[in-house]
């Protein structure tokens, strides 16, 4: 007789409209330094990824960032195949580009199960962060390795 009834999930699950988003426990975007800036200046697909999470700290509502998260999948694509300057052309580069797309889906999968997107939203923007970090890394980094190779 009790198994014929509606089961309740344990899990707190939340609403469509219910969204406890605050923006204030996001980190800051890392700054470039004036080498990688000028690196990537040119470069529209970065710079398109790079407003569009500009737009995450202006988030209000659980549709805003839905939408939000379907941009940065389009930038992400879209910077996955474009043309990367050839200093930052480089295996370390690509490889945080792809934690970038890995933690998209991650909120997005979040959002979809309607959990609290907040946990893979930070761990989103450390690994936008840690990409730009790159660029600074890779800028400045003069080591010659045709002197150790020919040796």
């Amino acid at each position: 007789m009790f198994s014929c009834g509606k089961k309740q999930s344990s899990e707190q699950s939340i609403g469509t409209d219910e969204l406890e988003f605050d923006v204030q426990n996001l980190p800051k975007k890392s700054t470039l330094n004036s080498g990688a800036t000028a690196v990537v200046e040119t470069w529209a697909e970065f710079k398109d990824l790079d407003i569009a999470v500009d737009g995450l700290y202006t988030v209000e509502n659980n549709e805003e960032l839905i939408l939000l998260i379907d941009e940065f999948m389009d930038k992400q694509n879209a910077l996955a195949f474009s043309n990367y300057p050839e200093i930052l052309d480089k295996p370390q580069v690509k490889s945080r580009q792809k934690v970038i797309k890995t933690y998209i889906l991650k909120v997005r999968a979040t959002i979809e199960y309607r959990k609290d997107p907040m946990e893979p939203t930070i761990e989103m923007v450390n690994a936008f962060n840690g990409l730009r970090n790159q660029f600074n890394v890779m800028v400045n980094y003069k080591l010659d390795t045709k002197m150790i190779l020919d040796e």
